[in-house]
């Protein structure tokens, strides 16, 4: 059974393609909106870079729990996450299904989700009021 269910694949994967592509538009427009401004291109390079070194990263990490080996540290995983690497871990997380069910993990990973939504409706939407109060 276990094998067979990992020979699935990715389950529902419209409704998560749909949950990844309404995440990832406050980060690629405010991106865009930097980079169109002259501001910054950064955050537009850094999302797609950061997000397909945190896919490797779980891979990797995957790979090596199944062999028995060293693994990276969850720190390291959560590190790339808040570096922008999200989108990708988050889909990382649905190929290889590594990570989904330790809550204390999940539960670090969406709160980066979400410091990552506040800051760029702050920056949208919200004139920076709450960047400029830190």
């Amino acid at each position: 059974m276990a094998k067979a269910q990992s020979e699935e694949g990715v389950r529902h994967v419209r409704l998560k393609l749909l949950v990844l592509g309404a995440l990832c538009l406050l980060p690629g427009m405010g991106a865009a909106q930097m980079a169109w401004t002259d501001q910054s291109w950064v955050p537009l390079a850094l999302y797609p870079a950061v997000s397909l070194i945190s896919l490797l990263l779980y891979w990797q990490d995957k790979r090596q729990a199944r062999s028995q080996a060293w693994r990276t540290p969850e720190n390291v995983l959560h590190a790339s996450e808040l570096c922008g690497g999200w989108p990708g871990a988050l889909v990382a997380q649905q190929m290889f299904r590594h990570k989904t069910r330790k809550l204390s993990y999940q539960l670090v990973f969406w709160g980066i989700v979400l410091l990552h939504q506040v800051f760029w409706v702050d920056y949208l939407f919200l004139g920076r009021h709450l960047l400029s109060a830190i």
